[in-house]
C-alpha cells in the first residue's frame, strides 16, 4: 500500500455524519488503486456489501459491471491493472426511503486530484453513474445520465460514460437496448486493447 493509500484508508472525516444515519455506521474506506493501472472506474461510493467486504463492486452491481467490461475478477482485483475511484470512498448510509445517500462531496473535494495526481495518465476511464459524470465531464454532462451516456462517442476511445450497473437500473437498461447493442461492444474492445 502507497502512503496515499493508507492515509485514505484512516479517513475519518465523514465520522459524525455517518454516525447519525440510520446504519449509524463508522467510516470504513475502501480505497483501491496503484499507479500504472490501465483503466480506471469512477463511480459514486460504496454499498453496505462493499462496506462490509473492504472490496469495491464486490457486489451483484459489480457482477454486471465486469460483464459490461468483458473481464472477470482477476483482472478486475489488479491494482496494477484497474483502479477504483469513488466519489467517496465509504458508504454514505441510506436515507429515510432505504436508497443509499449521496457521496459526500467533501471526500473528493478532500481526496480526487491527490489520487488522480498519484495515478498518472491512464489510457482508459469509466464514469459510472451522474455523480462521477458530472465531476469528470462538468458541462458535457448536465443533460443527465441518459443523455451522457448516448452521447458516448464525444468521449470515447479514452473516455466511456455508463449507467450504474445496479439492478435498480434494469429497467434502464430495456428502455434503452442501443446500450448494450452499440456501446458494449467498442467498450470491450477498448478494455482488452489497453489491457493488451
Amino acid at each position: 500500500m502507497s502512503d496515499l493509500t493508507r492515509e485514505i484508508a484512516a479517513c475519518r472525516l465523514c465520522a459524525d455524519r455517518f454516525a447519525e444515519t440510520a446504519t449509524a455506521h463508522a467510516p470504513r474506506p475502501v480505497p483501491w488503486f496503484a499507479p500504472g493501472a490501465r483503466i480506471l472506474v469512477c463511480g459514486q461510493a460504496p454499498g453496505m456489501r462493499v462496506h462490509k467486504a473492504g472490496k469495491p463492486f464486490f457486489d451483484p452491481s459489480g457482477d454486471r459491471l465486469r460483464d459490461w467490461m468483458g473481464i472477470g475478477p482477476d483482472i478486475f482485483y489488479d491494482r496494477t491493472r484497474l483502479a477504483v475511484l469513488p466519489m467517496a470512498f465509504c458508504f454514505p448510509g441510506y436515507d429515510a426511503r432505504g436508497a443509499d445517500r449521496p457521496p459526500p462531496r467533501l471526500c473528493a473535494q478532500t481526496w480526487h486530484d491527490r489520487v488522480m495526481a498519484h495515478l498518472g495518465a491512464v489510457p482508459l476511464t469509466l464514469l459510472i453513474g451522474g455523480y462521477a459524470q458530472r465531476w469528470h465531464l462538468g458541462v458535457a454532462a448536465r443533460g443527465g445520465v441518459t443523455e451522457t451516456v448516448a452521447a458516448w462517442r464525444d468521449h470515447a476511445p479514452a473516455v466511456f460514460p455508463l449507467p450504474h450497473p445496479s439492478w435498480r437500473n434494469t429497467a434502464w437498461l430495456r428502455r434503452n437496448p442501443w446500450f448494450e447493442a452499440e456501446l458494449l461492444p467498442v467498450l470491450r474492445a477498448r478494455v482488452k486493447e489497453v489491457l493488451a
